[in-house]
Formats: structure tokens, C-alpha cells, sequence
């Protein structure tokens, strides 16, 4: 028996020593092609940019796995311990693999085995990051062989913490959301450092299968696993037993965030930067690299640009009249379903759909549409209001071909048509006035005419309604307001604003074919100012002045400010036939606001790395002194202005002066009241109305817009931009610099202010009621003989007489030089 024995023990030795080779060696083998672990070293998952406005409100979050990178000394301990407790209680203490925690799980596994239970898993939290970092997830034993063989490496050669770190930050909470910061975020609209108990616990349900606790499809499910991980941290100490049952009666309380931009009526501009950021640095850097973007926008002016253009819109569009209802539904039933179905305005908070539910000759009965709740449920609660008949009058008239009239609501609605509708009164109220989204588009950029800065930009009615942003991507012709530019060349070159030119029918010879400019409403002044050229925006006149200057020297200004990249010399393009953009414009009227500065527009002030470093920054003006480490009555820091100078300052302050009258006397003239600050701008309006322009600027802010249709088509009569853009801009500017300190126009030094006669251009009288104070650059002045620039055969002396009072007195008076 003691032999018997002992050979059936040598036996067993040798079978276990060429079963622990066997082992080895396969262990060898497959440690062999073991990914390198040293790449944890190096961890830079893909991480949101976010991207934050002016005074740090959030903007817009771009990425592919919604993750924010936090370090482990970050996250608090009761995080943590929520993760501990629901993953691997004893991360602590074990070497990698708890041996405890596999041999229970063996245990478990084989007393359910055949019960069609799934298997318990034992994975430690270094064994997860093992898995996931240099591993696939494939159900197979030579993966787990591996990652066990890993974790032990891993963490050999890292701190616990450092593997905590990898894991919170690597992991997947479903809602597209990686990462215990970005899950915060997303379930809870909270930091990390705000998460209560309840709220920690039920994240650090979530890795074991987000789909099974997902908050809305498995509420029950998700409320039990996250009550277990609140037993779990109270059975390990790290809460006590009454915060525990004080946390598990709590709901769950998930308020998922919205994805897109977060602050309120920036989705134009996020958009526009996020092309930005594409173009400079590629959507890998965009979606994966973590950038935090600051941008130069104004929440308030922002606000203040979308209501001024929204109500200009809607103005001129329900001047036209009704365009019917966006559709019809049932409305016999619960037509709540039906409603809430149909997708409304999201960035127009102000509308509601409604459904009409009965019509009469006083008021319209709607219903509203009613809300869904994060599973796309529909609220069982239906509420109803009232449009009474003075509150959708506007809709009385048709839109259509017919201009069909109604007399009473009965004409205009009927039940089950879906129509817009806005609250009059307090929320109490249920009264509400009938609205529709406009046909007619336009643009809007408000812009800081010393940096650059785009403080506002509106690219039309409703991102919801079109993404297209008319003030960066619509190509539309400016124009009148392209005229400034013409004179500024002008003046640049030898003329001055008391230089008289004939506003004189005109016929130009090109090609075989003849074009014969007109001004606006077809009337001619004679020889006038180059003033009053522009205050009435003179077109017989601009082109005069464009042929006798040169288009090749108006091009080059054109190119110079920015307004064009290659302008065609031909005469057409001086009353602004060429296309440009909203932001080209009104960067290019910043040059002439901030006395004749090159300045290069920017929507983002700065951009750092995941790591804080900065990569951009707009400012690239040097401050001598800026950084100095402490005070030594030395002298102030000086901000060196290395811009180029585009324009003369004094023909800056020239145009600027002639723009004032625009808004004094000329085309705008009663459409513009900043409270008696200085302002100066230009209309613009181009063949046909079909687009209606106005630009403007204060010392400190300049803001330009265009109304018009996407399929350019006429604005009708009155379609000009005094009629439709002037008033935009001033409701927009009053807002703008309501409480903002007052500024004027600063004089250049050297520059010679004289009275002259406005009409003639030369040295006023004594007592002339005519007369007008006008800069003069020196050497420069009012002229001593009354001079026509741009007399031909077009005008006969004697109808010159006819047409110009100020002429006729010339010749009669001898004065030399008329012709």
C-alpha cells in the first residue's frame, strides 16, 4: 500500500509538473505578444472641446465621446468610494487580481451552472483597464489570461491612483457620454465636485450595462442597482447607515442636458467657429483634442442683434400678409399626439404650435402642443387658449398671388390648422397673438472696430428654421453702402468732400452695349458736393466720380479693406454690384470707424490645449512692460500698435463726417436716435429691392445687416435699406450701447474745419443759411471758383442752368470755372 501510494504520488507530481510546463508555456506564449502597458504613460483619450463666450458662458461641446479629462485628486472621496463599492472593493489591496474575489465568483458560477444565469463576473479595476486600453473584449480565455498577466504589470509600474484615474476617465456611462466628469454633465447638469451620494452611486451603476439602468427606458431597474451601490458603500464603511437610507429615497433625478449650444440664441456663431476651428485645425483636433475655445461674443449684444433682426423680419413679412398654416392635423380627438409630433422652432422659446380648434367671427380656439419628457412620452395635460380677431389682423390679408382680404378669423383659419402662436400677459394669461416664421431672411454682425472682435452675429430668423448664416455664407450685393469706399479713395486722392460733380443722366459705351445708371426714384441734382452725393446716395454722381478717379484705384481700395479679393475694375461695380458678405463689410466700415486701422475680424480671442497651454490668441499687439514682476515707479506698460495703416485718419474722419449726414439729412435721415450720440452709416439698396442694406458705427461699435429673400426677388416698394435695415440697426444699437459710456468722433490733429456753402462746395457767407462746417485735410479747402468734375455732352449747359439753381447764380455772377 505504501508503494501503491507512492507511486500513484510520483505520478501525480509528474502530471502536475507537465501540466504547470504546460501551463507556463502557454502562459509564455501568450505573454509574448502582450501589448506594451508603457502607452498608459502617455494617455490622451479623445476629449470634448468646448468651446465658451465672452464672459465664460458655455457655448457649444463638440465630440465624439463626450469626456472631460480629470485628474484623481479632482474627483472627491465619496465618488470614488460609489466606484470601489459597486466595482472592486478591494482595489486597495489586491496585486491586480483579487483571488478572493475570482475564487467567489468560480463559486457562484458553478451553483448556477445550467440555470441559464449569466456568469459573475470578477474583473478587477485594473483588470478593466487593462481591457480597455490595451485589449479587445472578446469572451475568451487567452484574453483573460492576458489581462490578468497585465494588471499585475500595470500595477507594478503605477500608483493606484494613477489606475483609478485611467478607469473613471476611460469608461463609458452610456447618453454618449465617457467619463465620470462628462457623465456628471450629462445626467446631472452637475460637476463632479456637486454630485451627492445617490446621484455618485447610480453613475457608478452604469458601467456594468448603461443600456439596463438607462433613466427613462428602465427607471425600476436603474433606482434598484443604484440602491444596491448605496448598500454596498454603507456595508464598506465609506457612508453611514442613515445617510444611506436617506439617499436611497431619493429619485433619481436625472436631467439629461441638451446637446447643441447651451447659451441661449448662439447657435449662428457656434456654428460659425466650429467651421472655424475644422478649417485651422481638422475635425479630429475638433471632436477628440479637448480645446477650450474663447471666443469674442456678447451674450447680451447677442441677444439684443436677434431680436432687432427677428422683429424687422417679422415687421415686413406680415406687412405681406398670411402664408396659411405650416399644415393640418385631426383635431375631431386627442389631437395632442398628433401635435406633438410635429417639430416647432427650438431657439424661438417665444412661439408655441397650436392647434385651431374652433374659429369664429371674434377669436380662434387652439390647443397647444404639449410637451415630451425624455423617453418621448407626451404630457397627458392639454392646454388651450384664445387669439382674439385684433390679435391676428395682420393675417386678414393674403399672402398669395390673390391678396385675398379677410374680414374676420373665420376667413383666414379653420379648425386643425398648425400655426405659431406667442403669449400676451402674464403666464396666467390665455390670450395669444397668431405669428408666422418669415419668408424674408437677412444677417446681422455688431463687431469692435479697434480689435476686430465680432461681439453679435445673427445668420437669419431661426437656426432651427435654416442653418445657413447669411452673415458669413450668403454672397449678396452691398449696394449703396459699398459707396463710402469709393469716396474714401476720393479723398485719398486729391478730391475733398466740397468737390462739386454732376448728378447728370450718364450713358457708358462698353462692348457694343450701353448702360445708362439711374438714381434711386429717377430725379437728378445737378452739380452737388461729393456730401451730398453720398447723404442722398447719388448713383449718376458715384459713377462720375468712379470714372474720373479711376475703377482700377476704386478696386485696389475695395481689395485693401477687405470687401472683395478680386474686384473687376468696371464702373457697374462702384454702386456695389460685386457680392460680398455681412462680416466683410462691416469689417471693412471698422477701418474707417477706428481711423483707418487694418484690422482683422475674429469670432475666437483665444484657444488653449487640453493642457492649458495656449495655441491661438488673437491679440497680436506687443505690450513693452505688460509682464513686469512688481512696481518700480517705472512707467506705464505700452501697447504697441503694429497694425497697418489702410486709410488716411483724416479721410477717415472725412467719410465718417459725410456718413453722419446720412443720418442727420440723407437717406436715413429720421431712422437713427442713439439719444444724441454720434453715429454715423450708410443705406444700401440694390436693383429691383431686391436686398436692403444699412451699416453703421458709433466710436466703438460698428454693426451692419441685409434683408432680403434667399432666392433674391424684390422687396417691394419701400424695400430700401432706410425703409426696412435703418430701423433694425437702431433698435439694435439703442440696446447696444444703452449703458455704455459716451464717445465722439475724434478730429485728427492738423485737420481744418471750415464753413463752407453746401451747395456749392465753396467759402460760406456770412449769415448764408446754407452753410455747413466740413474738414478739410491741410492744404486743402473750399474751392475758389464754382467747378463741375464729370461735365460732358450728356447735359447742355443751358438744361445745367435749369436743373442748379446754385450753377445759374454762378455763371450770372461771373464767377470763372463752371465749365
Amino acid at each position: 500500500m505504501v508503494r501503491l501510494f507512492g507511486y500513484f504520488f510520483g505520478m501525480a507530481c509528474v502530471l502536475f509538473l507537465v501540466a504547470a510546463a504546460g501551463v507556463a508555456i502557454y502562459i509564455t506564449n501568450v505573454a509574448r505578444d502582450l501589448p506594451d502597458y508603457a502607452v498608459l504613460n502617455s494617455y490622451a483619450p479623445p476629449v470634448t472641446t468646448r468651446v465658451h463666450a465672452g464672459n465664460g458662458a458655455l457655448m457649444a461641446e463638440y465630440a465624439k465621446e463626450k469626456r472631460l479629462f480629470l485628474p484623481i485628486q479632482a474627483i472627491p472621496d465619496r465618488v470614488k468610494a460609489a466606484f470601489l463599492s459597486a466595482e472592486d472593493k478591494n482595489f486597495y489591496n489586491h496585486p491586480g487580481v483579487d483571488l478572493t474575489g475570482l475564487g467567489r465568483a468560480i463559486l457562484v458560477n458553478l451553483q448556477n451552472f445550467g440555470s441559464g444565469r449569466r456568469p459573475v463576473g470578477a474583473s478587477t479595476i485594473t483588470q478593466q483597464v487593462a481591457k480597455n486600453f490595451l485589449l479587445s473584449s472578446d469572451q475568451t480565455i487567452d484574453r483573460k489570461i492576458k489581462e490578468a498577466i497585465l494588471s499585475f504589470r500595470i500595477e507594478q509600474a503605477y500608483s493606484k491612483d494613477k489606475i483609478l484615474e485611467l478607469y473613471l476617465n476611460e469608461i463609458f456611462f452610456g447618453l454618449n457620454s465617457y467619463g465620470i466628469a462628462g457623465a456628471a454633465l450629462t445626467y446631472f447638469n452637475k460637476s463632479v465636485t456637486e454630485l451627492t451620494v445617490a446621484e455618485a452611486a447610480y453613475l457608478a451603476s452604469l458601467p456594468k450595462g448603461p443600456a439596463n439602468y438607462h433613466p427613462f427606458r428602465h427607471p425600476e431597474a436603474a433606482l434598484e442597482r443604484r440602491n444596491w451601490v448605496i448598500d454596498r458603500m454603507v456595508e464598506n464603511g465609506y457612508v453611514s447607515q442613515s445617510d444611506g437610507e436617506e439617499a436611497k429615497k431619493q429619485p433619481l433625478g436625472v436631467t439629461a442636458r441638451t446637446t447643441g449650444p447651451s447659451l441661449f440664441a448662439s447657435d449662428y456663431f457656434a456654428e460659425a467657429v466650429r467651421r472655424q476651428l475644422i478649417d485651422q485645425y481638422g475635425e479630429k483636433v475638433l471632436y477628440e483634442g479637448g480645446l477650450s475655445v474663447r471666443t469674442s461674443l456678447d451674450p447680451q449684444m447677442q441677444l439684443a442683434a436677434r431680436k432687432a433682426l427677428q422683429d424687422g423680419l417679422v415687421t415686413y413679412d406680415e406687412r405681406r400678409g398670411f402664408h396659411g398654416p405650416l399644415k393640418q392635423i385631426d383635431a375631431s380627438g386627442d389631437w395632442g399626439k398628433a401635435l406633438a409630433d410635429i417639430p416647432a422652432l427650438s431657439d424661438v422659446p417665444e412661439w408655441r404650435l397650436a392647434v385651431v380648434l374652433a374659429v369664429s367671427d371674434s377669436n380662434v380656439d387652439i390647443g397647444l402642443q404639449p410637451a415630451k419628457d425624455g423617453s418621448g412620452k407626451v404630457a397627458a395635460e392639454r392646454q388651450r387658449g384664445t387669439i382674439d380677431a385684433k390679435n391676428m389682423q395682420w393675417a386678414f390679408r393674403s399672402a398669395d398671388g390673390a391678396r385675398k382680404t379677410a374680414k374676420s378669423p373665420v376667413g383666414v383659419l379653420a379648425p386643425g390648422d398648425v400655426v405659431y402662436v406667442a403669449k400676451l400677459g402674464d403666464d396666467a394669461s390665455t390670450s395669444y397673438r397668431l405669428q408666422q416664421p418669415p419668408k424674408v431672411q437677412g444677417g446681422l454682425v455688431a463687431m469692435d472696430p479697434k480689435t476686430g472682435r465680432v461681439l453679435a452675429m445673427v445668420g437669419g430668423f431661426s437656426y432651427s428654421q435654416s442653418e445657413f448664416n447669411r452673415a458669413t455664407q450668403a454672397m449678396r450685393q452691398p449696394g449703396s453702402s459699398f459707396k463710402p469706399f469709393v469716396y474714401a479713395a476720393a479723398m485719398d486722392n486729391g478730391y475733398t468732400p466740397a468737390s462739386v460733380i454732376m448728378d447728370a443722366p450718364i450713358e457708358i459705351v462698353s462692348g457694343g452695349q450701353v448702360w445708362k445708371p439711374e438714381n434711386y426714384g429717377g430725379e437728378v441734382g445737378g452739380p452737388s458736393t461729393l456730401r451730398s452725393g453720398i447723404e442722398h446716395s447719388r448713383n449718376l454722381m458715384t459713377v462720375r466720380l468712379a470714372n474720373d478717379l479711376g475703377m482700377n484705384i476704386v478696386a485696389e481700395y475695395a481689395e485693401r479693406f477687405g470687401i472683395y479679393d478680386h474686384m473687376l475694375p468696371v464702373l457697374s461695380m462702384s454702386l456695389g454690384a460685386g457680392d460680398t458678405t455681412v462680416l466683410r463689410m462691416v469689417s471693412a466700415y471698422s477701418v474707417i470707424a477706428n481711423g483707418g486701422k487694418q484690422i482683422k475680424p475674429t469670432l475666437i480671442d483665444r484657444i488653449q490645449d487640453r493642457y492649458g497651454k495656449t495655441i491661438f490668441k488673437h491679440e497680436e499687439r506687443l505690450c513693452e512692460g505688460c509682464n513686469a514682476g512688481d512696481w518700480q515707479n517705472q512707467e506705464e506698460p505700452n501697447v504697441v500698435d503694429n497694425r497697418e495703416t489702410v486709410l488716411d485718419p483724416m479721410t477717415a474722419y472725412q467719410i465718417t463726417s459725410m456718413m453722419q449726414g446720412v443720418i442727420q439729412r440723407g437717406t436715413a435721415a429720421g431712422k437713427i436716435d442713439l439719444g444724441g450720440r454720434d453715429v454715423a452709416g450708410k443705406t444700401g439698396t440694390t436693383n429691383d429691392e431686391k436686398d436692403a442694406w444699412f451699416v453703421g458705427f458709433t466710436p466703438d461699435l460698428v454693426a451692419g445687416l441685409y434683408m432680403g429673400f434667399d432666392t433674391p426677388a424684390p422687396l417691394g416698394r419701400g424695400g430700401t435699406g432706410g425703409g426696412l435695415s435703418a430701423p433694425i440697426f437702431n433698435e439694435f444699437m439703442q440696446a447696444a450701447v444703452k449703458d455704455t459710456p459716451e464717445s465722439k468722433f475724434v478730429i485728427p490733429p492738423g485737420m481744418n474745419l471750415i464753413p463752407i456753402d453746401r451747395k456749392t462746395g465753396m467759402a460760406a457767407a456770412d449769415g448764408d443759411p446754407n452753410t455747413i462746417v466740413e474738414a478739410f485735410k491741410p492744404g486743402t479747402g473750399p474751392a475758389d471758383s464754382f467747378s463741375v468734375i464729370g461735365m460732358d455732352s450728356t447735359m447742355a449747359p443751358e438744361e445745367i442752368l435749369k436743373t442748379s439753381p446754385q450753377a445759374n447764380q454762378a455763371v450770372q455772377t461771373g464767377t470763372p470755372g463752371l465749365f
